[in-house]
């Protein structure tokens, strides 16, 4: 059978995807499952930290969220047994590339797949979700009534991030960098007959119903396409100047070049953020080479407000907190499985054009959540 790999021969050289023979995996260890890979999403690769952690081979595994049918169990595994339907997703450590037919898994890293989920949805949403349960439950502290700004809400991220959100009573500003994306955005509204409405979100919607200026809950979109002035004094509007309690960037513009592609002038800088943050706020950036200046620091100080940088492979680094991990895959499944997340996903494709997608992939190139169909 063939798998999908990277090379990478010097850090500063662009990656290249390679299909090669592997054999037909088997279960030895006591904990680990055999898969049958049914689909696999595709996700940018961060060489930058697999160099850090001293994980450079000459070939690395491709493809980590997984969905398929559970082939053979070791003597240990207590969570699943042969024809389970799973979804998880693969350590950065894994021998075993996502893209390919069969795979190894520690059963830790797994949870059953709901029966009503296709295949393409559970590998599509399952990292998604996790990134957004750490980035607004872990990280800050979203709740009912809180102004939460999440940029770049098109994105595959920034759509399930929208959706817990809403589904949590928050009220939502997001930012959209085209037409596309903002009538993308304007979609994303609390569905009410589709689905069971919690007793929270029945609330919000009779409110709704008895005032028309209490429909703040669903998204307020900001349009970025011409540049992101406006972000700050559109936020400060929204919340009649207080500023919005989390914020969960999609990058920042660290300093100004010349000849900036269209995309990065849509970050917002880091003033922006520190002004539209309110007393107490939660900023959760996903920029790992954030800068502070001591008077940013001052200004974060005088509003008590934190900064949290997302990073959602810390769950796979570390076995101190894997109840709540697993704990919040099952989550992410049941949210999916009753309408809760609706995942932005482009049309799946075969294994053979792997290869090319992956390369857009990592080229940040296209908007929706590309999965692999087997």
């Amino acid at each position: 059978m063939k798998g999908l790999y990277f090379q990478q021969n010097s850090p500063n050289e662009e990656i290249t995807f390679v299909f090669q023979e592997r054999e037909n995996p088997l279960v030895t260890e006591e904990n680990y499952v055999k898969l049958q890979v049914k689909a696999c999403a595709l996700s940018h690769i961060n060489t930058k930290l697999l160099a850090e952690l001293k994980m450079e081979k000459e070939f690395f595994p491709v493809g980590r969220e997984v969905a398929g049918i559970v082939l053979d169990v070791g003597s240990k595994v207590s969570f699943f047994q042969p024809d389970d339907e799973v979804v998880g997703i693969l350590p950065l450590d894994s021998e075993d590339p996502g893209l390919c037919e069969a795979v190894r898994v520690h059963e830790h890293h797994l949870v059953h797949k709901p029966e009503k989920v296709s295949w393409t949805e559970a590998a599509g949403t399952i990292r998604d979700g996790v990134r957004a349960y750490t980035a607004l439950h872990y990280l800050s502290s979203l709740s009912a009534g809180k102004a939460v700004l999440i940029m770049d809400g098109a994105s595959p991220l920034g759509t399930i991030a929208i959706q817990l959100a809403l589904h949590r009573g928050a009220r939502v500003i997001s930012t959209a960098g085209s037409l596309e994306d903002k009538q993308h955005l304007e979609r994303l509204r609390p569905p009410i007959g589709g689905r069971r409405c919690s007793r929270l979100e029945k609330n919000v919607l009779k409110r709704a119903a008895q005032s028309p200026d209490s429909l703040s809950f669903t998204a307020r979109v900001v349009d970025v396409s011409l540049g992101n002035g406006r972000v700050a004094e559109s936020c400060l509007e929204e919340t009649g100047g207080l500023g919005v309690d989390i914020v969960l960037d999609a990058g920042v513009r660290l300093y100004s070049e010349d000849d900036e592609p269209a995309r990065k002038l849509q970050l917002p800088r880091k003033h922006d953020i520190l002004t539209l943050l309110g007393v107490g706020g939660h900023w959760v950036t996903t920029e790992e080479n954030l800068q502070l200046d001591p008077p940013d620091c001052h200004c974060l100080f005088l509003k008590g407000a934190t900064v949290a940088f997302l990073n959602d492979d810390v769950w796979n680094l570390s076995n101190a907190q894997q109840g709540k991990y697993l704990c919040i895959l099952k989550d992410v499944m049941e949210k999916l499985s009753s309408g809760v997340f609706r995942p932005r996903l482009e049309e799946p494709i075969p294994l053979h054009e792997a290869k090319v997608s992956m390369e857009a992939v990592q080229k940040n190139q296209g908007r929706k959540k590309q999965v692999v169909r087997f």
